[in-house]
């Protein structure tokens, strides 16, 4: 079983971890669907995106462009550009804190190791006990981790919590696991694993996307940070306060303008939304679901797909 398997596996209602909403709760089928981005210069977004995260583009039009991965027409990310749409600062800004590209298993993520190396580009790199993961930052200064799953028979729990922890990551045992074979981008199986965002306020948070959009709270032990996942994942969003202080992304700024929480049927979709609408955020609707926006302005489209 690959990790993209692992990932999309439909779990038993309690998985041995984990703090299920009072309410509506998400269907353990949950996936992510793509992230839509604003970026001041679309040329040079694109050429980070194609050249170091090896992402292709699917479709381009006036300012905008799809992003897949090699073999695989599902949709990563979309770029929109907004000529002078100011770049991150350096403390963040309330709203994206990374978006996060799973890929299918530990040899790509070895071959992307050594891809980077190769082509100079810099990046963080942690082990979280349940995923391997690297840092990186686009042109505009928004967050990217590219990481890969290790088995959920790997995982550990306490206290109905998942092990999770930020140690060094074996970049050496990484790039032999790809057994020297070349990066030639983003494989198929690639999906938006999880998205992490920086929020003003936990407890404003977790009513918003625990108590209204109904994930489980997974790990929320992290210092000034919450884990949210549904059917037993070690995180679809995680929250934190680590840019206490901080404005919102605005409509001026590089930032996410949406990330989407994909159900199996219009019915879930529907009672999700109805769900988020009881924490007093405005709903809209269409035909596949709808969107809300959380407290600092991200907005989620829970959608049926």
């Amino acid at each position: 079983m690959t990790n993209l398997d692992q990932h999309t596996a439909t779990v038993s209602a309690d998985p041995g971890y984990g703090i299920a909403p009072r309410g509506y709760r998400l269907p353990a089928s949950v996936r992510l669907g793509h992230v839509t981005l604003q970026v001041a210069d679309l040329a040079r977004s694109l050429a980070y995106y194609r050249d170091v995260l090896g992402l292709r583009v699917a479709e381009q039009g006036p300012g905008t462009a799809t992003l897949t991965a090699h073999g695989d027409d599902a949709p990563l990310v979309v770029l929109r550009e907004k000529p002078g749409a100011a770049p991150v600062p350096r403390r963040g800004r309330l709203g994206l804190y990374h978006f996060a590209i799973l890929l299918p298993n530990r040899e790509a993520l070895g071959r992307f190791v050594a891809h980077l190396a190769r082509i100079g580009e810099r990046a963080g790199a942690s082990d979280h006990f349940v995923s391997e993961a690297l840092y990186l930052q686009d042109p505009d200064g928004l967050g990217i981790e590219v990481y890969a799953d290790r088995p959920r028979a790997q995982w550990r729990s306490q206290d109905r919590q998942l092990v999770m922890a930020t140690e060094p990551l074996d970049l050496q045992g990484l790039v032999n696991a790809a057994g020297g074979a070349p990066w030639t981008g983003m494989p198929a199986g690639t999906v938006i694993g999880h998205v992490h965002l920086y929020v003003g306020d936990i407890d404003a948070a977790a009513a918003f996307y625990h108590e209204g959009l109904g994930l489980d709270k997974v790990v929320w032990s992290y210092p000034g940070a919450l884990f949210l996942s549904a059917g037993g994942y070690h995180h679809h969003l995680g929250v934190n306060t680590w840019a206490a202080g901080a404005a919102p992304a605005t409509d001026n700024d590089a930032r996410l303008l949406e990330w989407q929480v994909v159900v199996p049927s219009t019915a879930d979709a529907t009672a999700s939304l109805d769900s988020l609408a009881t924490t007093g955020r405005a709903v809209m609707r269409d035909g596949d679901g709808g969107t809300a926006r959380d407290p600092w302005g991200t907005t989620v489209y829970v959608r049926a797909g």
